[in-house]
Order: structure tokens, then sequence, then C-alpha cells
């Protein structure tokens, strides 16, 4: 399962996994269109799933329409990136942003525990932009990354009974269409280059490759991390 499956890093996750032949279940909020051309993508289609992950009622919904499904890898991708400056942030931004960052993503991973098999693995979209200051009005953003970061910590401990293998992924700045507007500013998009070593943003296929990484027995003793994919922009 990926959630916010149909457009960027969500996207090349889901196309990545598909390619090593994971079967691959489509999470998409409001872009229909957008999820089915994905799942043409995939050789033999892909489920989709729809849902609001910011309601605890669409979530329940959707996962009792997956009763006898199992899940080997859940990656919790889906969330959104908005500006709350301190003085003029709206309550429904506020809200927005933890309930579909960090309440949406605890009680997806609560839902598809039953239907997990022991030994699977879980994927937690973290961000770079948890671990450091940020300007622009999105530090309530970053802080619902850290609280993704120590959520794999202590998830990866309670569910090693399991064998469940619980990390992160920590992208820096990556071409998307959610960042599209954010970067369309020469200032802004200048800026964040003199942070960055190799001199561009990065793309969401290095993101992807990263979750692949995580997600295989290539990565069986890794658990509870949460790794950078920044380009060097944060070390």
């Amino acid at each position: 399962m990926v959630t916010g499956g149909s457009r960027g890093i969500g996207r090349a996750i889901a196309l990545r996994l598909a390619a090593e032949g994971a079967e691959i279940l489509i999470h998409y909020h409001k872009n229909q269109g957008a999820a089915e051309a994905v799942a043409r993508e995939i050789p033999g289609g892909s489920r989709l799933l729809q849902a609001d992950l910011s309601s605890p009622q669409g979530i329940e919904t959707m996962f009792a329409g997956l009763a006898g499904t199992w899940l080997d890898i859940v990656v919790n991708n889906a969330g959104v990136w908005l500006a709350t400056p301190l003085g003029s942030a709206s309550l429904e931004k506020i809200d927005a942003l933890l309930d579909t960052n960090l309440r949406g993503l605890f009680l997806v991973t609560q839902a598809a525990l039953p239907l997990m098999r022991d030994g699977g693995s879980i994927v937690n979209m973290s961000s770079v932009a948890g671990r450091i200051g940020i300007p622009d009005g999105k530090g309530l953003y970053g802080a619902t990354k850290a609280a993704v970061d120590s959520l794999t910590k202590s998830w990866a401990l309670e569910l090693a009974p399991r064998r469940i293998r619980v990390s992160a992924v920590a992208p820096g700045y990556v071409e998307t269409d959610m960042t599209a507007e954010h970067f369309s500013d020469p200032e802004v998009l200048q800026r964040t280059l003199t942070y960055a070593p190799y001199g561009r943003l990065g793309n969401a296929e290095e993101v992807a490759d990263v979750v692949l990484f995580l997600c295989s027995p290539a990565a069986r003793w890794v658990t509870g991390e949460s790794m950078n994919v920044s380009g060097g922009g944060v070390v």
C-alpha cells in the first residue's frame, strides 16, 4: 500500500515497487484520473483506494474495504505542505497539517497492522524539514515531520516482536507537483540551491530507490532509522 500514490514521490514509489514485482494498492484523495494513470503504467494494473486521510471515518471506510487483504509493505507517503506563519496561520491550515501528516499517518498504520504479515515493512515519509529550522512559515510542517521520525523509532521497538521493520525517508527539496509553485519563484529556487552541494533539486525517483531498499531484504537489519535523501543538503 502506498498512500498518496497518484502523483510525485508516491507515484514514483508505486512504480518502483511494482517494477520489482510487488502488487500495489494505490491510495489517492481527490485526483482519481492521476491514480488511474499510474495504475495503467503497472503491468496487470493496480487496485485504487480513495480516502481523505485527514478524516478518521474516511480511513475506517477505506480499510473496511480491505477485509481479507494481506499487506507486506505500507508506505505512509500522503501529506500536505502548507505555510502556517506565526501571527496569520488559520486554524484550517493548522488542522490540515496535523490531521493529515500526523494523525492520518498514525491511524492508517494502526488500521493496517491487523492486515500486515509478520516480517513486513513500514516506511514513513519524513523530511529534512523536521531536523532544521526552515523559513517561509513552514515550521509546523517541519514539526509534523519531526514527529514522524519520533514515531518511527518508537514503532520499530513496538513492532519488533512481529519482525515488522519501521523506517523513514527524509527527502530534501524534490521537484514535484507539490513544490512546483514554491520553486517557480527564481529567488526562492536560487536560495535553495545555495544549500545543495550538487547544485540541483532532487527528483522523485531518487527517493523511490531508497524506499525500495528499505522495503527489501537488503535492509533486513535496518529498523527505527530515518534516512536523509537530500543530496548532502543536510548532513
